[in-house]
């Protein structure tokens, strides 16, 4: 008979709830935009004045809330109740959590402009520049070489690279390196990840990518891999725990410019690693690469008219 309040006990569904942070920390701001068609008038000017400065917002009192938005303060707790929160300490407790992802994603775009009246053409073509000139900089050529012998004698080689960015950079690596003959694939998610780390064996190969070093489920895939003594390549940044599982390190670490709605600059830099990467690989197969290239520049140049020195297969 299990006792109440031992370890055994079932948990009930509250409990259940309240371990659950995505349950109990709902998307207030979220939350706010949505419902703001639903509020009374006086009710979204308290909403305006919470989602102009998310950060007042939680500082404030409720006096000095309800002065700026010119409601009552009564008014900013039926606000709160009608956004589904339990009162005013409950919807500011939830407000700060959400301030945790960041104030930068709150943060309205930079009014500066250039000649072109685009705030962003300078920030996307300067941080692309600063991006390779990091790989340039930090990448390690002797790490580079050891990659590429890597590469070379491999018998089959696969890519793992989970979410947006990573996943793109597994398949540009996939198409940098068949086209010299090389047996590869790449994998994007993560249960075909551990699949396919399983199937491995000693002379295989696994590239695994990621921006930050720290997911979890290409971490544990390069784990498994190495178990069934496969080798590992990390493109990855440096000092983290994925680079720590790899038995080379290609390296970069590229700090992103304070502008939420560009492009994450630090693919520019995986993209030179992983150029860099393809054509060392290449130069050390050397002949057989150079005759992969030929047989599809052949096929591809009888296909269609077009001059000697257009991208190849791009």
């Amino acid at each position: 008979m299990i006792e109440a309040g031992s370890q055994d006990e079932p948990v009930s569904g509250h409990d259940t709830e309240a371990r659950d942070p995505v349950r109990r920390i709902p998307d207030i701001i979220s939350l706010v935009k949505d419902s703001y068609s639903e509020l009374r008038p006086a009710e979204r000017r308290v909403a305006d004045v919470v989602l102009d400065d998310v950060k007042y917002a939680v500082d404030a009192s409720n006096a000095a809330l309800a002065q700026r938005a010119g409601v009552s303060e009564p008014t900013v707790t039926r606000f709160c109740r009608a956004i589904g929160c339990e009162g005013v300490r409950d919807f500011k407790l939830k407000l700060a959590q959400s301030l945790v992802v960041g104030a930068l994603y709150l943060a309205k775009s930079p009014s500066v402009s250039n000649d072109n009246g685009m705030p962003f053409w300078n920030a996307v073509f300067g941080e692309a520049r600063r991006a390779l000139q990091e790989a340039e900089r930090q990448l390690d050529p002797a790490q580079l070489q050891k990659a590429a012998e890597l590469i070379a004698k491999a018998r089959q080689v696969t890519v793992f690279g989970l979410g947006g960015s990573s996943s793109a950079l597994a398949q540009e690596t996939q198409y940098r390196l068949f086209r010299y003959g090389i047996s590869i694939s790449a994998q994007c998610d993560p249960y075909l990840m551990r699949m396919t780390a399983s199937t491995l064996k000693p002379g295989d190969l696994v590239i695994a990518i990621s921006a930050t070093g720290r997911t979890r489920e290409v971490i544990e895939a390069v784990e498994l891999a190495k178990h069934y003594r496969a080798n590992a390549i990390a493109v990855t940044a440096p000092d983290t725990e994925l680079a720590r599982a790899c038995d080379v390190r290609l390296t970069v670490a590229v700090p992103e410019y304070p502008d939420t709605l560009k492009p994450t600059a630090s693919r520019f830099a995986f993209l030179a690693a992983i150029d860099l990467l393809a054509v060392a690989s290449a130069y050390k197969l050397d002949g057989s690469a150079r005759e992969t290239v030929r047989r599809i520049k052949y096929n591809a140049q009888i296909h269609r008219t077009g001059k000697e020195m257009e991208p190849l297969g791009d």
